[in-house]
């Protein structure tokens, strides 16, 4: 029921809306990526870098001070620990791989906050292979100690010009080279968004960590089953992963946040499931912000990552089924909930993951539940709002 068809299609969500110019490359993806996935030989090597290059499993910290403060058990999932600083080197140690299997030596990506291009490097410099990297000014400006890491591991960090210069234009680009150069270039997508079998390949690299969670928390508190699981949302790949395990499981209640920026009526915000409509984008039919005429808004927040103007497939899937419940954070509620958790647990968040913690306040938890809240990032590269927001340098 949460799962895609051999089309590609949640529910009504997903499929492959592409140029006739990509079909060979998706129809090669589709052909291999199940059967290279599933095979003993990659999940050996994937598992082997997993542990060994990017530290997991990550830990699954008991937040006590903020469980004290909002009555209930919190339990931290901190991806901001991996190798790079956040989730996504789950996602791109097994697209390199699959690459590699494939046959293909130039690896394009598309970043917003710059974690994605970052882990995509790393794979790229790990493994010998050219890497290119599309960011949108704007976003390199505001992410500038990104930018340096990735040209510092040997990436081409080249800027989109177009619209307002963020992660949509990003990945305009980086389909724009990909139609140019489809047959020795893999494109290494950073969320479960984009064309079949984008969004089922990337959710299935980054359930690891509902799996851990499982097993951890068995281990911990004698359940595989917590009560909530809380991720953010801007493509929505952390949020897929930390959802995965538990999609079965009704008894876990599976909430996303995304970026309402200004709020949700302001018109300078990222809130796709909130704002939008059902309407394709970057070849997925999903639900997206866009005007009276259909053309594609422009989003806005204050967290690169979620700056995104529409979602990925399955969270629109488990909107509308009832599934999960997204609700919409504004950058101001996600500077507080950052600065909460880095006083009361010593941990900085990034942005993003800032996003997830902000519903704490909002919700009403009882004193037995077990409440995973995921910290997709680590808010190293989020400082400078940080400094300004809260006059840390004063």
């Amino acid at each position: 029921m949460f799962h895609p068809n051999e089309k590609g299609f949640y529910g009504q969500y997903g499929g492959a809306y592409i140029p006739e110019m990509l079909i060979p490359n998706i129809e090669e993806l589709k052909k291999n990526y199940l059967e290279i996935l599933e095979s003993e030989t990659f999940q050996k090597e994937y598992h082997l870098l997993l542990n060994d290059y990017a530290g997991r499993p990550s830990p699954l910290f008991k937040a006590q001070r903020l469980s004290d403060k909002y009555n209930t058990n919190i339990w931290l999932k901190r991806e901001d620990l991996n190798h790079t600083g956040s989730h996504k080197l789950n996602n791109t140690i097994g697209q390199i791989l699959l690459a590699k299997k494939m046959g293909r030596q130039r690896i394009i990506a598309e970043t917003g906050a710059g974690q994605h291009g970052v882990a995509t490097a790393t794979v790229c410099a790990l493994m010998g292979l050219q890497c290119i990297v599309y960011m949108g000014q704007t976003d390199m400006e505001r992410q500038a100690p990104n930018v340096a890491r990735m040209r510092m591991l040997g990436a081409e960090v080249r800027p989109a010009l177009s619209g307002n210069r963020t992660l949509k234009d990003a990945t305009n680009e980086a389909l724009r080279d990909w139609i140019a150069n489809p047959t020795d270039t893999f494109y290494l997508i950073g969320s479960v968004v984009g064309p079949h079998p984008y969004p089922d390949m990337v959710a299935r690299l980054q359930a690891i960590i509902s799996l851990e969670i499982k097993q951890q928390l068995k281990q911990k508190v004698g359940t595989e089953l917590p009560d909530y699981v809380i991720a953010c949302v801007g493509g929505g790949s952390n949020a897929a992963g930390s959802f995965y395990h538990f999609l079965e499981d009704a008894s876990v209640r599976l909430i996303g946040t995304e970026a309402a920026g200004l709020g949700v009526d302001s018109g300078e915000t990222a809130a796709s499931m909130a704002c939008g409509d059902i309407g394709i984008i970057h070849g997925s039919m999903t639900y997206l912000m866009q005007n009276e005429d259909g053309q594609i808004t422009e989003p806005y927040s204050i967290s690169a990552g979620l700056d995104y103007p529409g979602i990925g497939p399955l969270h629109a899937h488990l909107k509308d089924s009832g599934r999960a419940t997204y609700m919409p954070v504004t950058d101001e509620e996600s500077l507080q909930a950052a600065l909460e958790l880095t006083r009361l647990e010593g941990i900085i968040p990034a942005l993003e993951s800032a996003h997830a913690l902000a519903v704490l306040p909002k919700m009403n938890f009882k004193p037995g539940d077990q409440v995973v809240v995921t910290v997709s990032g680590r808010g190293d590269k989020d400082m400078k709002a940080y400094m300004e927001y809260f006059k840390l340098t004063e």
